[in-house]
C-alpha cells in the first residue's frame, strides 16, 4: 500500500464547529498525527473577523516561516498554528476574501475548463467556492516550495464546499493525488428536508431537474464535478453511496466509515463523579422549570443534534413520547430533553431565579424551554408538543424540556458542555430519516448510554450488520412510509428501559461501550488509507508530467551564507582581596606541582 509523504485535509469545519464534519476531523486528528506527524496539515477558512471564531486555534509564527513569507508575496493571506484538539495537528487558516474581486474571472475559468455551473449560485455557494479555490492555491504554493517529484502527496477535500480546490489542483499539480468525501449529497438533503420520499425509488429523481427544482444547480454541479475529477471518491456509509450512484451515476471508490476517539470519555471514579454531577444539574433545571419535584430514579432521555425536524426524526420522537404517555403500565417518570440549537434571545432570568429558590407548590405547565425562543408560536417542536398535549402536567409521567442552545459551558443555565451533560443520561433516541452517518448515537454509546436509532442512519446500519439485533444500539427499521410503526417502536423501546432492573441496565451499558470500541479511529482509519492508496496509484500514472519537479527550499538553503565564527582576544585582570593574594602567587608558579 502506498503511504503518503504529505496529507492536506481541507474542510469548512476545520477550527470551525458547525456540525458532524467537525467531529469527524477533530477526533480523527490524533490517529493521523501519530502516523504523519507534522506532514499532516489541516486547512480551514479564516473566519477571525467573526465573533468567537477560532477559539480552538493557536497561532505559531515559527511554523513554515520561510514558505509563509513566499505565500504572502504570492497574495495568499494565511495564518499557521495548531488545532487545540487531541493530536494538535498543524492548521493553515486561509482568508479567502481577497478573491472576492476576482470571483467572476475565477468562476469563468472553471466554466470554460470544467463546465462548472456557477450562474445561479447565491452567496452561500460563492463564499465556500472561493474558500475551496484559495485552499487549492495554498496547497499549490506549499507543494512548489517544499516537494520534489519523489513525494507522494494527498489533498483531501470534504463536501462540495471545497470542491473548487480539487478542480484547481487537477489543472496545475498533476502530482498531487486528490480525494473527495461527500458526507451527505446536496440532492439527498434537499429531497428529505422537503418531506419527499427518498429511498424507496431513488431512480424517480432526475438529478438536473431536481437540482433546478430546489434551486441548488451550482452546488450540485460542483459536487458532481468533485466526485468525477478526484482521484478517489468516498462517502461515509453504504446508504449514502446509494445516493451517489443515483445522482452522479458513480459508485464511491471506498466507504470511509466515521470513527471517534474515546479519550474524552472519563474513566472509573471520574466517570461516576461526572455522571452524578450531570444528573444533579439536569434534574435541578427540569424541576425548577416546571416547579415540580422529579424523583431521583426518573429515566433521563435525550435527543440532540441539528434542528432538522423531520430529517433528524424529532417529529417521531415527540410522537413516540405522546404514545408512551398513554401507556397505563408506565409507572416510572421519564424526563425527555430535546437539546437542539434554535433561535434564542439571551437567558431566562426567571428560570435562573427559580433555580436559586426552593420548588414552589404551584406546578407550571406548557412551559418547555430553558432559553427564550424568538418566535415560540411558530417553532415546530413547541407546536408538536402542544398538538400532542405533552404539557408537563404533574399527573403525566412524561416531562419534556427543550434546550434550544449550543451547550458550550457558557449558556447561562447549565453552564456545562454537551459531553459533560450527556454522561448523566440513561438513554438516547435519534430516530433519523436522513442521517448519512450519525455521530450523536455513537457518542452516546461511547459514554455507556444505550441508544435508539434507525436503519436509515449510517451508524445504525453499521451497528446492525456488525452486532445484529440487540438493545444497546436499538435499530428500528425505518422506510419512507412506516412512520406509525417507527413511533410505536420508539415508545416500546423507551418503555423497555423504564422497566430494566439495575443488573440488566448495566449489561446494556457495558455492551454499548463494547460496541463503541469497534468504532475507534485506530480500527477505522484503514479505510482512509485505502482511499489514499487508490488516489496515489492514479497520480503515479501521471509521472511524466512532473518527473523533473524539484523543491524551492533547496535553492533557498544554497543562498543562505553559512555562519563563520568570529574570534576576539579578551584580557581579564584579576583583583583579589588581601586574604587571597597568595593564591595569585601560587597560580603563577609553574613549578608548584
Amino acid at each position: 500500500m502506498n503511504k503518503a509523504d504529505y496529507i492536506f485535509e481541507t474542510s469548512w469545519e476545520i477550527c470551525n464547529k458547525v456540525g458532524g464534519i467537525y467531529t469527524v476531523l477533530s477526533t480523527k486528528a490524533f490517529t493521523v498525527v501519530e502516523q504523519y506527524k507534522n506532514n499532516y496539515i489541516c486547512i480551514g477558512p479564516d473566519l477571525s473577523k467573526e465573533n468567537n471564531a477560532h477559539g480552538d486555534f493557536v497561532e505559531d509564527s515559527t511554523l513554515f516561516r520561510n514558505w509563509k513569507e513566499i505565500a504572502h508575496n504570492e497574495g495568499l493571506r494565511i495564518r499557521i498554528g495548531r488545532w487545540k484538539v487531541s493530536g494538535n495537528p498543524i492548521v493553515i487558516l486561509v482568508d479567502f476574501t481577497p478573491f472576492y474581486e476576482k470571483k467572476n474571472d475565477i468562476l469563468t475559468q472553471f466554466w470554460l475548463k470544467y463546465k462548472l455551473d456557477s450562474i445561479s449560485g447565491q452567496w452561500d455557494y460563492i463564499e465556500p467556492a472561493l474558500f475551496g479555490y484559495a485552499a487549492g492555491k495554498v496547497i499549490e504554493s506549499f507543494y512548489q516550495f517544499h516537494c520534489t517529484s519523489m513525494d507522494k502527496i494527498i489533498a483531501h477535500f470534504h463536501e462540495w464546499m471545497t470542491g473548487t480546490g480539487i478542480l484547481h489542483l487537477e489543472s496545475v499539480t498533476p502530482q498531487i493525488a486528490t480525494v473527495f468525501t461527500t458526507h451527505a449529497t446536496v440532492l439527498g438533503r434537499c429531497i428529505a428536508g422537503n418531506g419527499l420520499p427518498l429511498y424507496d425509488n431513488l431512480e424517480q429523481y432526475h438529478p438536473q431537474e431536481a437540482a433546478a427544482k430546489f434551486g441548488v444547480q451550482s452546488k450540485f454541479s460542483l459536487e458532481h464535478l468533485s466526485a468525477k475529477m478526484s482521484d478517489a471518491f468516498t462517502t461515509v456509509s453504504d446508504i449514502t453511496n446509494q445516493e451517489c450512484e443515483a445522482f452522479f451515476n458513480q459508485e464511491v471508490d471506498c466507504v470511509t466509515i466515521n470513527g471517534f476517539e474515546n479519550n474524552f470519555v472519563p474513566k472509573e471514579d471520574e466517570y461516576q463523579e461526572k455522571r452524578m454531577a450531570a444528573r444533579k444539574k439536569l434534574l435541578h433545571v427540569a424541576s425548577s422549570l416546571i416547579q415540580q419535584e422529579i424523583p431521583d430514579n426518573a429515566l433521563l432521555l435525550v435527543n440532540s443534534g441539528r434542528y432538522e425536524f423531520r430529517n433528524k426524526g424529532i417529529d417521531l420522537f415527540i410522537e413516540a413520547l405522546a404514545r408512551l404517555s398513554k401507556n397505563p403500565s408506565l409507572d416510572r417518570e421519564v424526563v425527555a430533553f430535546i437539546m437542539v440549537p434554535a433561535g434564542t434571545s439571551g437567558n431566562r432570568m426567571d428560570l435562573i431565579k427559580k433555580m436559586q429558590d426552593p420548588i414552589s407548590s404551584n406546578p407550571i405547565t406548557h412551559d418547555y424551554t430553558t432559553h427564550p425562543l424568538y418566535d415560540p408560536d411558530q417553532d415546530p417542536i413547541i407546536q408538536s408538543l402542544n398538538h400532542y398535549e405533552l404539557n408537563n402536567a404533574p399527573e403525566c409521567k412524561i416531562k419534556v424540556i427543550f434546550v434550544p442552545v449550543y451547550l458550550n459551558g457558557e449558556d447561562g443555565i447549565f453552564n456545562m458542555d454537551y459531553y459533560d451533560l450527556l454522561i448523566g443520561f440513561d438513554l438516547s433516541a435519534f430516530p433519523s430519516y436522513y442521517e448519512p452517518w450519525g455521530y450523536t448515537p455513537l457518542e452516546s454509546v461511547a459514554f455507556g448510554i444505550p441508544t435508539i436509532t434507525t436503519s436509515l442512519a449510517g451508524f445504525g446500519i453499521w451497528a446492525k450488520e456488525k452486532f445484529g439485533d440487540q438493545k444497546s444500539v436499538w435499530v428500528i427499521e425505518r422506510r419512507d412510509d412506516n412512520n406509525d410503526e417507527v413511533s410505536t417502536e420508539i415508545a416500546h423501546a423507551i418503555y423497555y428501559y423504564t422497566t430494566c432492573d439495575r443488573t440488566r441496565k448495566e449489561e446494556h451499558d457495558t455492551f454499548a461501550i463494547e460496541i463503541a470500541q469497534h468504532a475507534l479511529w485506530k480500527n477505522l482509519y484503514v479505510h482512509y488509507l485505502e482511499a489514499y492508496d487508490k488516489a496515489i496509484q492514479k497520480s503515479v500514472r501521471r509521472i511524466d508530467q512532473y518527473q523533473n519537479k524539484t523543491s524551492k527550499i533547496g535553492l533557498l538553503v544554497d543562498k543562505i551564507k553559512k555562519p563563520e565564527p568570529k574570534w576576539r582576544r579578551i584580557s581579564v585582570k584579576s583583583n583579589l582581596p588581601e586574604s587571597l593574594k597568595k593564591l595569585e602567587l601560587l597560580a603563577n608558579n609553574l613549578w608548584w606541582s
